[in-house]
């Protein structure tokens, strides 16, 4: 795949847009330490444009995305999504309709090029205090719903980001959990922001 990095990025203002649920929202970290927000930083670019909300499902970040009606003018667009889909015992069926609906609509407002997109992977909350209890359950379902979300990505011939074995270094590790228990700290965004970064130059 051609290198994001050092081409349209050094073209200066390119905007950078970010799909997804509490884990692109930042829930529980300030702004600055949002995962989105510090690969914006690496990168150079401004703030991004965030369309997130804790505890969206694939079909309520449809809605959002359509209720925005954005333009198709963004250099780099990233989506990741499904872990409320989940949470909340949704059909996964629905979870691959949609999902793959998501990435076209991310492609399409990443003006078609297919290399101004990423898919990041599903974090595993059962590596937390909150999931602990049912870590076993959650790990099995999240890896099916990751093997969905890396399939679709794959056919389309977007990058893919593997998140998930970062996460799952959560009960280890206290500093990679935020303070409510659940989310990611800004010391764990920033581990991704280095995966996704490393990649994004390759």
């Amino acid at each position: 795949m051609i290198s994001i990095v050092g081409s349209i990025f050094s073209r200066g203002q390119a905007k950078f847009l970010a799909l997804g649920d509490s884990y692109t929202i930042g829930e529980s970290v300030d702004p600055d330490q949002r995962w989105p927000n510090q690969l914006a930083a690496k990168l150079k670019l401004p703030a991004p444009e965030i369309i997130a909300t804790t505890g969206w499902r694939t079909d309520q970040l449809m809605k959002a995305i359509a209720d925005a009606d954005l333009k198709p003018e963004y250099a780099l667009v990233s989506l990741l999504i499904g872990v409320n889909n989940q949470y909340q015992d949704k059909p996964i069926e629905i979870y691959e309709r949609e999902f793959e609906e998501l990435l076209q609509s991310a492609i399409n407002l990443a003006k078609g090029k297919k290399k101004n997109v990423f898919v990041v992977s599903i974090p595993d909350y059962g590596y937390t205090p909150f999931g602990k209890a049912k870590q076993e359950k959650i790990s099995a379902e999240l890896d099916q719903y990751n093997a969905i979300n890396k399939r679709i990505a794959t056919r389309y011939g977007i990058r893919y980001f593997d998140i998930t074995p970062i996460s799952r270094k959560g009960l280890e590790d206290t500093a990679l959990v935020a303070t409510d228990g659940l989310h990611p700290s800004g010391t764990m965004y920033a581990q991704w922001v280095e995966l996704i970064y490393t990649g994004l130059k390759k």
